[in-house]
């Protein structure tokens, strides 16, 4: 199985941590974040990873090498300019085929990734988002009015729920054809484009662990609950 991580932001959220250290070479307890995602994918049966890479590459191709010593084998596609989380796909329309697991480098996730990308081939479908669901309690009243300014809703202290995308996906490999070369291009709005041509796409729902290390605090946190981190991942101190 074949698995591209994007590897090559600019970790902008994070700085100064990330002025002269590629963000998804930070250390969570003893690892790196990108070595722990390196980790998970072996153990769920993938064998081939592409490291879709940009600002400071050298630091992670000179870590991660060709893959050998975790026992798989790794590539690099490396950008030359922004091309953004899905242009760098379009890249590497030789080299992908049939289908595929794409995600971010600096995501925290007990989801069984082999799992998540059999499900996407069962559905038939383009592509496959992860999903998590997450909530925000509002501390107030909600009010609706009609265009008459006419009270027509009042809940007290509402709780939204909703399900946001979890920064890992399955895609067929004709989805690179809505992903024109050299082009940029975020995820978000190539699934927009998808919906516009009629192509099915399909969530999948993890309710387990998800961090996505964006900010700060995100970092911080997930140092402090490194060892609630690796059980939830299913992987040992020792071995990530």
């Amino acid at each position: 199985m074949k698995a591209v991580i994007l590897a090559g932001g600019l970790g902008t959220r994070l700085k100064p941590y990330t002025t002269v250290f590629p963000k998804p070479l930070m250390p969570i307890g003893e690892s790196p974040i990108l070595e722990i995602i390196v980790k998970q994918l072996k153990a769920k049966g993938f064998n081939e990873i592409t490291l879709a890479v940009g600002h400071l590459s050298e630091l992670i191709m000179a870590f991660f090498n060709n893959g050998s010593k975790y026992g798989l084998k790794i590539e690099y596609s490396k950008e030359e300019k922004k091309l953004g989380t899905a242009g760098g796909l379009g890249l590497l329309k030789n080299k992908l085929e049939d289908d595929f697991l794409v995600m971010n480098g600096d995501v925290l996730t007990g989801l069984d990734f082999s799992e998540f990308l059999e499900f996407h081939k069962e559905t038939g479908s383009i592509a496959t988002i992860a999903l998590n669901r997450r909530h925000v309690d509002i501390d107030f009243g909600v009010v609706e009015l009609d265009e008459n300014r006419t009270l027509i809703g009042y809940i007290e202290k509402p709780k939204i729920d909703y399900l946001v995308s979890m920064g890992v996906y399955a895609f067929n490999e004709s989805i690179l054809e809505y992903i024109p070369s050299h082009e940029y291009l975020d995820i978000p709005d190539l699934m927009k484009r998808l919906l516009s041509e009629g192509e099915k796409v399909n969530g999948f729902i993890h309710d387990g662990y998800w961090l996505d290390i964006g900010r700060p605090d995100d970092y911080i946190k997930a140092n402090e609950d490194i060892q609630k981190i690796y059980r939830e991942l299913g992987v040992s101190i020792d071995e990530a």
